[in-house]
């Protein structure tokens, strides 16, 4: 007898889920192309022309990212590491570019007690009950 599978450790996603509104004539377009072979699939054409897109403007994002001290990727905050945050008596500005992450055995005291500022330009992962204590520390958007 062969023993159980060990379980899966949960992986965070890698990419978001976004909705978009199209007009009737540019989905027609998109699915005129799809249906010559030019693209898998929708999702695919809509990727293919935000990378474009990305990709014009690579210098301007550069730029910014260098002015406004940016991380550009990936950031991920345990508890451990805003308990020495807090214990230095420090608090951290957070600018991210990419994905922040927050440990899920991060409490919303604790984050309030080592985040001064947070400002995340792509997807926060966090407990909500974090996310809304961060709130108002949280650059506006929209």
């Amino acid at each position: 007898m062969k023993p159980p599978a060990p379980l899966a450790t949960p992986r965070a996603p890698d990419s978001e889920k976004i909705t978009i509104n199209l007009g009737f004539v540019d989905l027609g377009q998109i699915d005129l192309l799809v249906a010559e072979g030019f693209y898998g699939n929708r999702s695919d054409f809509i990727r293919t022309a935000i990378r474009n897109q990305l990709a014009s403007h690579a210098d301007a994002v550069k730029q910014a990212v260098a002015r406004k001290t940016l991380v550009l990727g990936l950031q991920h905050f345990s508890a451990a590491d805003l308990r020495a945050v807090q214990a230095a008596g420090q608090k951290l500005q957070i600018r991210v570019l990419g994905l922040a992450s927050i440990a899920a055995d991060v409490t919303p005291e604790l984050a309030l007690a080592a985040i001064d500022a947070i400002d995340v330009l792509g997807a926060l992962q966090a407990s909500p009950e974090v996310k809304a204590a961060l709130g108002a520390r949280a650059a506006a958007r929209r």
